[in-house]
């Protein structure tokens, strides 16, 4: 018999052969509720986790369109730190790039620096695309750049300087017929300088200002009169 029927109240029997016929009510135990409860935590969890996901995907998709957006500022770095020319194949390459992409980013770029008042520019060349000095500033190059010589050539600017003027022939006969080459590239670097002789068809060599300019040297003829002994 149930518990919780009282056959002493004023009850019908088949009323209370009915109620009888329920089960009886159960308080929920401990682990049904510790169950419960894990249970609850876990669809919380799996709804963060879910939520988490997608935000990494719209936030993946949306660097991705930046960095195909941005490509241009990429192959101008990519062109400054390289140094040289590099065809649409080496930037594909570097930048993991399709052609079409590439070329359209290469033709904003050059746009864009077309409108700039900048001293480069970027220029297609017979071996890629490059970013250079524009042509009105290749005049900066002669006065702030290192020039290049040789050991040859240093040498036979040492016997010019030393000797000048000196005579283009005497110099010939000093450092050997290939000083004509080396004479003719020190010229062109602007550290010696060619008259004609008078009479005669050998020509005058001597040292320019921006020899002493860039070797530091007041006047090489002064250095060595104080230097020698009396």
């Amino acid at each position: 018999m149930n518990p919780k029927i009282n056959p002493e109240k004023n009850i019908p029997r088949e009323r209370v052969a009915e109620i009888e016929d329920f089960p009886p009510v159960l308080e929920p135990s401990l682990a049904e509720i510790a169950q419960d409860s894990v249970k609850s935590i876990e669809e919380k969890v799996n709804a963060l986790k879910s939520q988490e996901s997608e935000h990494f995907s719209r936030t993946t998709l949306n660097r991705d369109n930046t960095t195909s957006i941005r490509l241009a500022p990429k192959i101008e770095a990519i062109l400054y730190l390289r140094g040289q020319p590099l065809s649409v194949a080496d930037l594909m390459e570097s930048t993991q790039s399709d052609r079409e992409a590439i070329e359209d980013a290469l033709i904003e770029l050059m746009s864009d620096y077309a409108h700039r008042d900048s001293a480069l520019e970027v220029v297609e060349t017979a071996t890629g695309y490059c970013l250079q000095l524009r042509n009105a500033f290749q005049s900066l190059i002669d006065d702030l750049v290192p020039a290049e010589l040789g050991t040859g050539a240093l040498r036979t600017l040492a016997a010019i300087a030393l000797k000048s003027p000196i005579l283009q022939s005497d110099l010939i006969e000093l450092r050997g017929s290939s000083a004509y080459q080396q004479v003719q590239e020190l010229v062109e670097q602007g550290f010696v300088r060619k008259r004609r002789q008078n009479e005669g068809r050998s020509y005058w060599l001597e040292v320019t200002d921006k020899f002493h300019q860039y070797f530091e040297i007041e006047q090489l003829s002064h250095a060595f009169e104080e230097s020698s002994p009396q």
